[in-house]
């Protein structure tokens, strides 16, 4: 969070200031609101920000918090299944495979349409 309050505060100088905020994860996110809700900038009819992660104080926050929730449970039921096919693959005839999983946005109030 400390690393998102200086953030914020980064964002409170830049001319013209951004209309939004995309932050790797929801710790970043609650510093950089932190740091804008202390300035009187108000979020989202100034600054929308979302975050990344879905961690429970999101939508706990002043201003709950917009964030891409990953299906964990289903990443670790793949990450099992993908490792336990490379150990148990004797003969070396294993082929490497990707998975690509589908986030969910999950939109609360710190974003909007800008102002």
């Amino acid at each position: 969070m400390a690393a998102g309050r200086d953030a914020g505060a980064r964002l409170l100088g830049l001319v013209p200031r951004p209309t939004a905020v995309f932050c790797a994860n929801d710790l970043l996110a609650l510093g950089v609101l932190q740091a804008l809700y202390a300035a009187g900038v108000r979020v989202p009819q100034d600054i929308a920000i979302v975050g990344y992660d879905d961690i429970e104080f999101a939508a706990a926050a002043a201003v709950p918090l917009t964030s891409v929730r990953q299906p964990a449970v289903v990443m670790g039921r793949m990450a099992a299944e993908l490792l336990l096919e490379e150990a148990v693959d004797e003969d070396g005839r294993h082929e490497h495979r990707s998975v690509v999983l589908q986030p969910e946005l999950v939109v609360r109030a710190s974003s909007s349409t800008p102002r």
